[in-house]
C-alpha cells in the first residue's frame, strides 16, 4: 500500500513488496493536480524499481486533458506532455475515463483503456427522471461533446440538440445560439467537464427561454472552480449531475443541487478484468452489477 507523505516534495513509501506483482495506482487529476500528479509518477517510478511485473495508473480524470493541441502561437500542448511523463515514470498502462479528445489516446506508446460514463448516465436518466421519454439531449458545444450527445439520445431512442457557442477567452462564453426544438421538453445537457459553469448556465437560461420544460445537467468531471457554485445555485437546473471521478463531497454541502453518479464499480471492474487478461470493451455499454 503506496504512502504519501509531504515535506517540502512529495515522500512516497511502498509498505510491502511488489517485487512480480500487477500492481494498479489510483489517483485522479484534480484538487492540488500538480501534487497529484507528481505524487502518482513516484510512486510508478518507486514501483517499477521495485521490480512490480507491471504497472498500470488508474487516472478517473485525466489532468491537463482540455490542453490537447495548439489552439493559439506558443500555446503548449500539456496532455502530451502528461503522457510523456507517465511513460518515462514506467507506467506500462493507463486506465481513464471520458477523456475530453480521445485521440489523447494516441499520446501514449502505452495501451490506454478510457472508459465511459455513457451507461451509468443512461441508467441514472431512466431511474431519476420521470419524463425521460419526452426529453431531449442538448450538447452545449456544438464540437466535441456532440458524438456523445447522439449517442445517448439514439440509446434513449429520443431526439438531440445543440447550442453553438462563440467563445473569445476561455471560461467565457460571448453568444449562443441553439439549434433544435426543445418547445415542451425536459432538456438534458450532456458534456464530459464542467469548470467554472457558465457555459452550462448560460446554456440553461437559453434552454428555458425556448420553451423547456425542465433542465438537468450531466456531465462526468464536476471540476467547479471559482464562481461555478454559485452559478449553479443560482441557476434553473432541478440537478446538476457528476460523477465521483473527482471527490464531491464538500461541494455538495454547498450546493444542493450537485448529485453524484458512483462510476467506482466500472473502475473496479475494469481493473479486475485487466488483471485476468478480460476484454474491457463490455464496460462501453454496461453498468457491471
Amino acid at each position: 500500500i503506496p504512502l504519501c507523505g509531504h515535506f517540502s516534495f512529495p515522500s512516497v513509501e511502498i509498505g510491502e513488496s511488489v517485487r512480480g506483482e500487477d500492481v494498479y495506482i489510483i489517483q485522479s487529476g484534480c484538487g492540488e493536480i500538480n501534487d497529484n500528479l507528481m505524487e502518482l509518477l513516484i510512486m510508478i517510478n518507486a514501483c517499477k524499481i521495485a521490480s512490480s511485473s507491471r504497472v498500470t495508473a488508474v487516472i478517473p480524470c485525466f489532468p491537463y486533458a482540455r490542453q490537447d493541441k495548439k489552439d493559439k502561437s506558443r500555446a503548449p500542448i500539456s496532455a502530451k506532455l502528461v503522457a510523456n511523463m507517465l511513460s518515462v515514470a514506467g507506467a506500462d498502462h493507463i486506465i481513464t475515463m471520458d477523456l475530453h479528445a480521445s485521440q489523447i489516446q494516441g499520446f501514449f506508446d502505452i495501451p490506454v483503456d478510457n472508459l465511459y460514463a455513457e451507461p451509468a448516465v443512461l441508467q441514472w436518466i431512466r431511474e431519476n427522471i420521470a419524463e425521460w421519454r419526452n426529453c431531449i439531449i442538448v450538447s452545449p458545444d456544438a464540437g466535441g461533446a456532440k458524438s456523445r450527445v447522439t449517442s445517448i439520445a439514439d440509446r434513449l431512442n429520443v431526439e438531440f440538440a445543440l447550442i453553438h457557442k462563440e467563445r473569445k477567452k476561455a471560461n467565457e462564453v460571448d453568444r449562443m445560439v441553439l439549434v433544435g426544438d426543445v418547445k415542451d421538453r425536459v432538456a438534458i445537457l450532456v458534456d464530459d467537464m464542467a469548470d467554472t459553469c457558465g457555459t452550462i448556465c448560460h446554456a440553461a437560461d437559453k434552454l428555458l427561454s425556448a420553451g423547456a420544460t425542465k433542465v438537468y445537467a450531466i456531465l462526468t468531471h464536476g471540476i467547479f472552480s471559482g464562481p461555478a457554485i454559485s452559478r449553479i445555485n443560482n441557476a434553473a437546473f432541478e440537478a446538476v449531475v457528476v460523477t465521483n471521478t473527482i471527490p464531491q463531497e464538500d461541494k455538495m454541502r454547498h450546493c444542493p443541487k450537485i448529485q453524484v453518479i458512483d462510476i467506482s464499480m466500472i473502475l473496479a471492474e475494469a481493473i479486475r478484468r485487466t488483471h485476468n487478461g478480460e476484454s474491457v470493451s463490455y464496460l462501453f455499454s454496461h453498468v457491471p452489477l
